[in-house]
């Protein structure tokens, strides 16, 4: 369970880190920063969508504030998908560069969704959490059916 203070050291780390993201020093450098924060998107986004299916008990303090640093998170990874990190350590595909509309648009509704998610998180309304994670879930599970390999 995340307190206040770790709460808002995570949304501190995240905003002092949006600057760094147009300066990695190596494409691996940025590999790394967008694995790291889809990893973190994945396991607060995880804490939702297991209460919001049953699997763990709903605590409506909780799934608020994993959905806002799920909202937060939404944010980070995108920027480290500039030149030349699509070649290394990698499950990114090729139609990431060559359908950047395309990408973008899984990006946008990823965002999207990530906020209807938060709005709805912040009700402390179970079945507003539910729908709202059930469509992040699609989002995200478009966005690797179409760019995301293994």
């Amino acid at each position: 369970m995340l307190n206040n203070r770790t709460m808002a050291a995570a949304l501190l780390s995240a905003t002092l880190a949006l600057p760094a993201m147009a300066q990695f020093q190596k494409p691996e450098d940025a590999i790394k920063y967008r694995q790291s924060a889809l990893t973190l998107l994945a396991a607060h986004n995880g804490r939702v969508a297991a209460m919001a299916n049953g699997r763990v008990p709903f605590d409506a303090k909780v799934a608020a504030e994993n959905a806002a640093l799920v909202e937060t998170l939404s944010k980070l990874p995108w920027a480290a998908f500039g030149p030349g990190t699509d070649k290394g350590d990698t499950r990114a595909l090729p139609a990431i560069w060559a359908e950047p509309a395309k990408w973008q648009q899984a990006i946008t509704r990823f965002q999207t969704d990530a906020i209807a998610l938060n709005t709805a998180a912040k009700t402390g309304d179970l079945e507003a959490i539910k729908k709202a994670s059930g469509a992040l879930g699609q989002s995200c599970k478009a966005c690797h059916d179409s760019f995301r390999g293994r």
